[in-house]
């Protein structure tokens, strides 16, 4: 459980940028919300990767 939560981070700045290049594949750059929900997580993903790889040492 330790090594998920210490790569939570990585994955949702993974999600973020997999949610941008499917905007741009289909198209569909002009909607707000898709673009600033992708922001919100790939900047929640960078916190949490700082956060909790400080917190969590093996």
């Amino acid at each position: 459980m330790k090594s998920l939560l210490k790569y939570l981070g990585v994955i949702l700045v993974i999600l973020g940028a997999v949610i941008l290049i499917a905007c741009f594949a289909t198209g569909n750059v002009n909607d707000n919300s898709v673009l600033g929900s992708s922001m919100v997580l790939i900047i929640l993903g960078l916190i949490a990767y700082i956060v909790l790889n400080k917190r969590i040492t093996d």
